[in-house]
């Protein structure tokens, strides 16, 4: 699995007031605060949930 692409994926709006389905979202991608970026596996599940999230992160691939 080491050799699975991974993207970069960096929270830049707040979750408060989003629906509870966007915070589980951002919060399955390991994103705790604004600014905190992690890597994630680029597969269809982390897809999902970016795209779910899309206009509260931005992604950059690694």
């Amino acid at each position: 699995m080491s050799n699975a692409p991974k993207i970069r994926v960096r929270q830049t709006r707040s979750t408060a007031g989003q629906l509870k389905n966007i915070q589980s979202s951002v919060r399955g991608l390991g994103l705790r605060r604004i600014g905190h970026s992690v890597e994630v596996v680029d597969n269809p599940c982390t897809r999902g949930m970016i795209q779910t999230a899309i206009h509260l992160v931005e992604v950059v691939k690694s």
